[in-house]
């Protein structure tokens, strides 16, 4: 089966360019496995040829600071949290979930902007959340966790969360520069301990080219999940929509990004392993996709257009989910979702 035939008869894969080397690399390793798992979650609007909106709020994002943080990192300098819904007291966070559940929201995503420490000060909100937990047992939250000890990651534990989240860097040159931040690339895998520790679900990120677009830690990012084996894996690509004049983002190159995927499937065989919804729009994004599909990653967040057919194509049935990817934890769906595919796409339902 060629693969590169196979993309170039997809209507809306049509002119982009992978690199047919890779692609046989991908082919030979054989490592997909028989499902794809797309995500369709509300933080924004999407849709496809083949996919239809989940609507805006079966999967919203709340920030327990609204735009505020500390560190205004220069790929975001605190924006991406001006568009969440904000929630900054801990009856605010109450009121919220209600609003959200009673509007149709099966879960969210809870995050914050970080203090200097690269913390975020969940410590009045626990309660909140073991209350919202407590009163809707099925409604779904992941934490952004940011830096934490084990006393913090407990306290996490202790909330009923459902999983933690955490971008893992491995250049400290990337920590300094691009974060602001001085903590070191030990603190964060003290971090990734801490939250394995527990009997939480642990789902880190790492951000492909986080250094100015270029690949600096990646590969030492990779090698402490291998070490401290998380519950799954999100993989994104940064979009540095807010950067600075003064300090521009690349585009991470498609082909480098595809090494890495086959890179990291090989380097986690047992783990789940996603590609999230941060990644270049565009033939970029098409090119990363294809490139995750055929390095048999387990899922990829809100795909381009023509991947639920390349899946097919592949041999590979598509499961088509209204919830954020880090809800995937050991091969199976934590959140409750729905078919989203549009009539005549074949999928099956999570």
């Amino acid at each position: 089966m060629d693969s590169l035939k196979l993309v170039a008869g997809i209507e809306p894969l049509q002119g982009i360019v992978l690199d047919a080397a890779l692609v046989g690399e991908m082919q030979r390793a054989a490592g997909a496995t028989d499902v794809i798992d797309f995500y369709n979650p509300s933080f924004k609007s999407y849709a496809t040829s083949e996919i239809v909106s989940c609507g805006k709020s079966a999967w919203p994002a709340v920030s327990i600071t609204g735009p505020d943080c500390k560190l205004q990192c220069d790929h975001c300098k605190g924006k991406i949290l001006a568009s969440m819904i904000p929630a900054c007291t801990p009856e605010e966070l109450w009121r919220v979930a209600n609003q959200q559940i009673e509007h149709g929201a099966r879960g969210m995503l809870l995050t914050g902007g970080s203090n200097h420490r690269n913390e975020v000060e969940y410590d009045p909100y626990y309660a909140t959340i073991r209350h919202i937990k407590d009163a809707f047992p099925e409604f779904r939250i992941a934490m952004h966790t940011a830096l934490v000890d084990r006393d913090m990651a407990q306290r996490m534990e202790d909330s009923g969360i459902d999983a933690a989240m955490m971008d893992v860097i491995g250049a400290q040159e990337t920590i300094t520069q691009v974060y602001h931040l001085k903590r070191s690339v030990d603190d964060f895998e003290r971090t990734l301990e801490n939250l394995v520790a527990t009997r939480l679900k642990v789902v880190p990120h790492i951000v492909l080219g986080l250094h100015y677009g270029h690949f600096l830690g990646e590969r030492v990012a990779l090698e402490m999940l291998r070490r401290h084996k998380p519950s799954a894996v999100v993989l994104v690509v940064v979009m540095p929509f807010y950067a600075p004049a003064h300090r521009p983002f690349g585009v991470p190159d498609s082909l480098e990004v595809g090494r890495f995927f086959l890179d990291a499937r090989q380097a986690l065989p047992d783990i789940p392993l996603l590609l999230g919804c941060a990644r270049p729009a565009g033939q970029a994004k098409a090119e990363i996709d294809a490139y995750a599909l055929m390095a048999g990653l387990n899922g990829i967040a809100h795909p381009a257009d023509g991947m639920v057919e390349l899946a097919a194509r592949l041999g590979r049935k598509a499961r088509i989910a209204s919830t954020c990817c880090s809800m995937a934890m050991g091969g199976e769906m934590v959140a409750e979702s729905g078919l989203w595919a549009k009539p005549g796409v074949s999928s099956i339902p999570v």
